[in-house]
């Protein structure tokens, strides 16, 4: 069996993101941290997310960011929200977590569970 490895997106002040950090670190699993406030996530990478689970799922749509941000009230396109987030990365819900073809959003246990059995 091969060793998972698992890519967090997130940043250093987001709770969330530790908290999936410690997550895997108690498991004894390889991560692959992406701070998105020095490296921005890839496009291809965002829309591997957008695609299972909707752009407004990755939404942090109580956050400070999406406020400041005025989202709510501009007409644009799906791309132009995501230029905006690949700018401004708070607007996401953190972490995004990607092991293989697994994929969460948020702070979401279950998910990561089953990350780690593989089921």
């Amino acid at each position: 069996m091969s060793e998972l490895q698992v890519q967090v997106f997130g940043t250093r002040k987001s709770k969330e993101t530790r908290a999936a950090e410690r997550f895997f670190k108690e498991r004894k699993i390889k991560i692959h941290f992406v701070d998105l406030k020095e490296r921005p996530i890839a496009k291809g990478e965002l829309s591997r997310f957008v695609q299972k689970f909707g752009l407004n799922a990755l939404l942090d749509l109580e956050g400070k960011a999406y406020e400041r941000s005025n989202l709510a009230y501009l007409r644009t396109t799906e791309d132009g929200v995501i230029a905006k987030i690949i700018d401004d990365p708070e607007l996401l819900r953190l972490p995004l977590v990607r092991a293989g073809k697994h994929l969460t959003v948020g702070e979401d246990t279950e998910g990561w569970k089953a990350m780690v059995t593989g089921s």
